[in-house]
């Protein structure tokens, strides 16, 4: 990998290739402004949206709003409608003259032009911070993770977030590249524990709550409607994320994600991000609610859609909202260690020996086969005996799901490069 490191000459023909006819557009003047996200942005409520699609962020895109969101699924939608061809062909004629890369190589790196690329253009178009995922491949490589967090960070050190999903390689990675400075989004989170460590140990600047699949996952498995399940662990997790700030002077926020309907919005108000689609934007705009209407609700209790409340504990729904001791000493304990010299199945058995296994877990390819099967939300049938005996954690299992899904887009995504690139070469 050290052939695309930022300063190889490699790395700055890619970075040259992906600034390639890039013109500043942007100026908050040029964008409207609304009364209702200008009361959220009031609450204490940074606004972004969850699109690459530049026609659908115009629709809805005003002054209040400050980042953009990508993920491999939303680029994947861009590749597949052929925007990026040329620009596709035209890395693979920039890694044809380094023989020595692998495929693996010339895939990462075709998905690193791809991403920068069109979040280079997003920034320019919106004058946003932009969210930049890395390839999914990398959760599991500490080594490329932190050098493709560098090179991420080199092309737009102001406006990138470097987006790195909840594992024990990135979980290392963060840490690492957070010391240097590198903005790191930490996403695919789904409670206030697992937040809890990301932000005492990697110290990203923002973490996540993917609060519509928790909904999902309870609605989907009969377990009652539910509401409310994915609000309260965001905000016990914005909770337990703004605790660490004013006791430990981390700088970490919480992002609620996922968002599925525009009454979330107002039910959130108060929470230090809120990233949403066009779609539940619109929503939301039009739900007749007024700028009055809206409070912090960052303190207030949360109605739960559950119809068993012992079911729902022995699968370990709790966990989602609740930071228990044995956590906080795990994370004690881990602070005392050198995290530098750390590696991902070290920091996996640490996890083994401080009886945390089920938050950080080592799954089986058997495990991630049966995750990929399913798709984005369980069937916790599949699960529960593991789920009740406290083997694994119901957040780490939606963790393995939503990487799984984000994978898949991946996957295909490099499968479209990858008939392009062949096709160049006939």
């Amino acid at each position: 990998m050290s052939m695309t490191e930022p300063d190889s000459e490699l790395g700055r023909k890619a970075e040259a290739l992906v600034r390639e006819s890039h013109r500043p557009e942007g100026g908050e003047g040029r964008f409207p402004s609304h009364p209702l996200w200008r009361r959220l942005r009031e609450l204490g409520t940074e606004l972004w949206l969850d699109s690459g699609d530049i026609e659908e962020i115009s629709d809805v895109w005003t002054r209040e709003f400050s980042g953009l969101t990508t993920n491999n699924s939303l680029l994947n939608k861009e590749i597949q409608k052929g925007t990026y061809d040329a620009l596709i062909e035209r890395t693979a004629e920039m890694l044809d003259a380094y023989p020595l890369l692998t495929e693996e190589d010339r895939r990462l790196e075709v998905a690193f032009v791809l991403n920068t690329h069109h979040a280079l253009r997003l920034v320019e178009r919106f004058d946003a911070h932009v969210s930049v995922e890395e390839h999914t491949v990398l959760a599991g490589d500490l080594a490329a993770a932190i050098n493709y967090a560098r090179r991420f960070h080199a092309l737009y050190p102001t406006r990138f977030y470097v987006k790195m999903p909840f594992s024990s390689a990135s979980l290392l990675a963060t840490r690492r590249v957070s010391d240097e400075n590198v903005l790191v989004n930490h996403t695919l989170g789904f409670s206030a524990r697992q937040n809890y460590l990301i932000t005492r140990i990697g110290r990203p600047l923002f973490v996540n709550v993917f609060m519509g699949r928790l909904n999902s996952v309870v609605q989907a498995n009969g377990l009652g409607s539910g509401e409310g399940v994915g609000e309260k662990a965001v905000l016990a997790s914005q909770a337990v994320v703004k605790s660490l700030r004013q006791t430990m002077g981390l700088k970490t926020r919480q992002i609620a994600a996922s968002l599925r309907s525009g009454d979330q919005v107002a039910r959130l108000a108060g929470v230090d991000v809120i990233t949403l689609p066009p779609r539940v934007a619109r929503e939301f705009i039009d739900s007749g609610i007024e700028p009055g209407d809206l409070r912090d609700r960052t303190g207030e209790p949360v109605d739960l859609g559950v119809d068993d409340a012992a079911a729902a504990e022995r699968i370990g729904l709790p966990a989602l909202w609740d930071v228990d001791e044995r956590v906080v000493r795990c994370a004690d304990a881990l602070e005392q260690e050198r995290l530098a010299t750390f590696t991902p199945v070290r920091l996996e058995g640490f996890f083994q020996r401080h009886d945390c296994a089920d938050l950080l877990v080592r799954w089986s390819d058997q495990d991630v086969a049966l995750s990929a099967e399913e798709g984005k939300i369980p069937s916790l049938d599949h699960w529960r005996a593991r789920l009740e005996s406290g083997e694994i954690g119901l957040d780490s299992l939606m963790n393995l799901a939503g990487w799984n899904s984000f994978r898949a887009d991946q996957e295909a995504m490099d499968e479209h490069a990858r008939q392009i690139m062949a096709g160049a070469h006939r």
